[in-house]
Parts: structure tokens; sequence; C-alpha cells
């Protein structure tokens, strides 16, 4: 049953968890609120195969609610310590859903510096472990503000995560571990599965055109064959949401936070 009354952060926590369907049984990791509300609901809905932790060295039976647990006990199924993600990491066993700064037309990321790599205008934290696990594993991406700034019109100024720029595959690399699945932005949810790999808008979000997406993205896009509107939060998926944010953390992540169903007049505001 859907319902019209939610957010833009709950519409993209719902187009966050359809990233982890149909993945089978792996290891599901959302990097910030929104993403790992995601791969939550993903797990407590549609798929209950996926394996996640508690943040530390377990493996736990359901997703554990964000912010503080009171009295909150988990529940513990198996031991996970680093050594064995990184079991999971180098066989592909793993989907992450990552916030990179800059994304370019091949799906490459950045999270390291702004700017010449020798004298950057802002470094950030570095590459981190994101070339080991794009390479490895499937990734898809989380954007809270579609701009050019993120969506670069070259490459990006560091390349930290795997794509699909063929320049950048020497002979002998293997390339058949990594995989991009989503983009799941303030405006839309985006694929890079057009013809050699070009992006692909799959779903615009309530009130958003592809006119108001292409414009804020510094590369061509493609309108995807099924392209519809992004799927609204049924009443039991808010009901499952709710209960994993507790706090309500949800509410704090995107600027103003938004409703999910926006007039043309406020999107170009």
């Amino acid at each position: 049953m859907s319902n019209a009354n939610f957010s833009l952060a709950e519409l993209m926590i719902v187009a966050a968890s359809e990233a982890w369907r149909n993945n089978g049984e792996l290891l599901a990791s959302g990097l910030g609120i929104i993403p790992r509300l995601g791969a939550s609901l993903a797990k407590l809905t549609h798929s209950p195969e996926l394996l996640m932790t508690d943040s530390e060295a377990y493996l736990v039976e359901e997703p554990i609610p964000v912010g503080p647990r009171g009295d909150y006990v988990p529940k513990y199924s198996g031991y996970m310590p680093f050594e064995r993600v990184f079991d999971c990491v180098w066989h592909g066993r793993r989907h992450a859903m990552v916030g990179p700064t800059q994304i370019d037309r091949w799906a490459q990321s950045n999270l390291s510096v702004i700017g010449d790599y020798h004298k950057p205008k802002v470094a950030m934290l570095g590459v981190r472990g994101l070339p080991g696990n794009s390479i490895n594993h499937a990734n898809s991406f989380f954007v809270p503000n579609h701009s050019k700034r993120v969506f670069v019109s070259g490459e990006v100024d560091m390349v930290s995560g795997v794509g699909f720029n063929p320049e950048r595959w020497k002979p002998g690399m293997r390339n058949d571990l990594m995989f991009i699945g989503v983009a799941v932005t303030d405006l839309c949810v985006m694929d890079f599965n057009g013809p050699d790999h070009a992006a692909r808008v799959v779903s615009l979000h309530p009130g958003v055109d592809f006119e108001l997406v292409q414009e804020r993205t510094g590369f061509p896009l493609l309108k995807a064959d099924h392209l519809s509107e992004t799927a609204h939060p049924t009443a039991e998926q808010l009901a499952v949401i709710a209960k994993l944010d507790p706090h309500n953390l949800r509410d704090k992540q995107l600027k103003g936070n938004p409703a999910g169903i926006r007039t043309a007049e406020e999107l170009r505001a």
C-alpha cells in the first residue's frame, strides 16, 4: 500500500534497498545513514539472505538500528573479524554503497583530493580501501546533492575507485570481478548499463524531469527504456524504516529534510 506522506530521505532509503535485490548471500555494506538503512531494509524485506555485521566483529541475524542502542541486544550469528571481511572482499562476496566526492562518465569515483593531486585545492581522507574494494566486488553510489561538482565533465581528479575507462585497464589486469550497481541521488536513480557502460537514468524522483537531471550532470545521460518514477515507500516499508532508525537520524541527512514529493519550483530554487 502506497503512502503519500514520506520524506526524500525515506524515498532514497527505499531506492537504495533495491541495489541489493537478488544479490544472493553476500555481505551488504551501506556507508552512511541512508545507505545503511537501505541495506537493512533490503535484508528485512526482499533479501533476507544478505549478510550484515555489527560493524565490529560479528555477523548479526537482523540489522542493528542506527544511533544509540540503549537496551537493544544484537542477535549475533557468527564471528566476522576483519580478516574474514577481507576474505569476502577479495572473493567478490560484498556489495557496498559508498558516497564518493566525484563520479565520472566511466563510473570512476574519487574520495581523495579535489584539484591537482600534487597541489590539491582540498585534501580529504585519501583513497582508503576503495581501490582494492572496487576492483574486487560490486559497488553502488549514494549522492545526496546531485550536481556537476559530483558528476564531473571529465575524468575525476583522482581515481580512487575503478570504473569502465578502458585506458585505465592495462593488459593482464582482471576486470571481471568489479561491478557498478546504481547511483541513488536526490534527483533520480542511475546505472551505467547503457552501450559501452554509458550512464542511464533508470527512475526519476517525484516532481523531477530528465532535463533537470541532465542539466545538473557533467556528462551526457541516456534514458533507460523502462524509465519510470521512483517507487514511493509503502506504509510497511516506512514502519520498518522507523524501527531501524528510532532516533530519526534520517531526517538530518539531507539539507532541510525535503518532502519526497516536490514541485518544479522547489527543485529549481
